[in-house]
């Protein structure tokens, strides 16, 4: 897992309203404090609270390794509002992530998962494919690989559901680590010193809950995507 500098920074917010901000996270930034990752002793949650001087409520995720659009509330009444969206599939959330393989056109994944607990829940996912790229690296039997960037709409909000949901598809995520291809992660992590996952959170639609107004935030690549996508051949 890569590690962020401890050096003082600052995130960069893409949206701020009276009761609502929303940052760009980079990858490898937690939301928060857990203690799954005792390696981390920065957090999204205490960077944003400290830059703009009061408190802040997450009122969804991502993980530790997708980077992009991270919204929070500014007080505990907006946190349950928006929870109650995000739990509603009320949210529009869209996706981009570079995956193994040449996708189709487009497509849809109605596939349900299962959590730790054993239930298994509804999960539908579209995807676009945008671009495609084949290049000269020889990974298993074949000189070449191939690669799709692919815009994701999740409509359920599983955990991990894009993750799996490539991975059922057979074009797995790349730097997606353990539902990925190990081939492929071992490879841009031995010749690029690639440590992240090629997955980003581009946008959020939502109506506000309050003024009842459309508001719609977007996030740029973060600089370890957009090396990717250079390196790959995709098109900025």
């Amino acid at each position: 897992m890569e590690l962020l500098s401890t050096d003082r920074f600052q995130l960069d917010i893409v949206y701020q309203g009276s009761d609502l901000v929303a940052v760009n996270k980079p990858h490898g930034l937690l939301v928060h404090r857990t203690s799954m990752a005792a390696d981390a002793d920065l957090f999204a949650v205490q960077i944003l609270r400290d830059q703009i001087g009061q408190k802040v409520y997450p009122v969804h995720r991502l993980d530790r390794k997708t980077a992009g659009v991270l919204l929070f509330a500014l007080d505990e009444e907006m946190n349950s509002l928006m929870q109650v969206q995000f739990a509603n599939g009320q949210v529009k959330k869209k996706y981009r992530a570079i995956v193994r393989g040449f996708t189709d056109d487009k497509g849809e994944i109605d596939y349900p998962l299962q959590k730790e607990d054993g239930t298994v829940q509804e999960a539908f996912t579209s995807y676009i494919t945008l671009q495609r790229q084949e290049v000269p690296f020889a990974i298993g039997k074949h000189n070449t690989s191939r690669y799709s960037l692919v815009e994701l709409t999740p409509t359920t909000g599983r955990m991990h559901q894009l993750r799996k949901h490539m991975a059922h598809i057979l074009h797995p995520i790349i730097g997606d680590r353990p539902h990925g291809c190990n081939k492929q992660n071992k490879f841009f992590k031995d010749e690029f010193q690639m440590m992240t996952m090629l997955l980003h959170a581009t946008q959020l639609e939502f109506v506000h809950p309050v003024s009842g107004g459309i508001i719609k935030i977007s996030a740029e690549y973060q600089p370890e995507f957009l090396g990717m996508m250079d390196l790959l051949g995709f098109s900025r």
